[in-house]
């Protein structure tokens, strides 16, 4: 997984009050937790935004990654990061909702301290299995010993689960998929009844046009009624 900070663009759309957020795309590896505490050190991620694309990774990295950014009290969402050409010098990019997050990404999601999965994105989850293994699922011979790391693995995705404030039927969800079948899709009920988001955006600009269109409508007419009432 690869770590990048970005700058919302083009400079003439959003001004002097251009978001940033850092990228976060790529398989989450062993190597994952490290370099990320290796970039935090670089750079104050203290309450940034963390736009997750991957489809996931080793289990105990996954779950390291997450209580890194609930230390940094970070905001996490699904997004893809679309590089723009820059015009002022200046790296920009823009965020589209167009993207997934898979496997452990979506316990990575959980820690955030505000998180956000917009309509558009994808969350899906499948049971977690021996990574050498995963591909012959059904085939494969199994020891007393590999079983056992499994079952440690559940166990502590559950406990981190519960620790991240996110619903246990996240991980109930994920070990009815066996690896041999298709990940599952969240729904959008499914999605806030895990917990998995806590706010309905990540700025205005994330309203759907009408809806902001029809917030400002609603706001002037109340405060054109408000001017018309006599003075008490």
């Amino acid at each position: 997984m690869q770590f990048e900070w970005r700058m919302e663009g083009p400079a003439e759309r959003c001004g002097k009050v251009c978001r940033t957020w850092i990228s976060a795309v790529g398989v989450i590896t062993e190597h994952t937790a490290r370099d990320f505490e290796g970039f935090a050190k670089d750079n104050n991620v203290q309450g940034a935004t963390l736009v997750l694309d991957s489809e996931g990774g080793s289990v105990l990295t996954a779950l390291a990654l997450g209580r890194a950014i609930r230390r940094f009290d970070m905001t996490t969402t699904v997004g893809k990061t679309i590089v723009l050409p820059s015009h002022d010098g200046k790296a920009r990019a823009r965020l589209s909702p167009d993207a997934s997050c898979e496997s452990m990404c979506a316990f990575l999601l959980l820690g955030g301290t505000r998180r956000y999965v917009p309509p558009e994105a994808r969350v899906l989850v499948h049971m977690i299995w021996l990574r050498d293994k995963s591909k012959r699922a059904q085939e494969a011979i199994y020891t007393a010993e590999e079983l056992g790391l499994v079952q440690r693995d559940i166990g502590s995705i559950a406990r981190y689960t519960v620790e991240m404030g996110g619903g246990i039927e996240l991980l109930e969800t994920a070990l009815r998929v066996p690896p041999w079948k298709p990940m599952y899709a969240l729904a959008a009920d499914e999605v806030h009844r895990m917990r998995l988001t806590t706010m309905d955006r990540l700025s205005e600009e994330d309203i759907p046009p009408i809806a902001a269109q029809a917030a400002r409508q609603a706001t002037q007419a109340l405060a054109n009624s408000n001017s018309l009432r006599p003075a008490p």
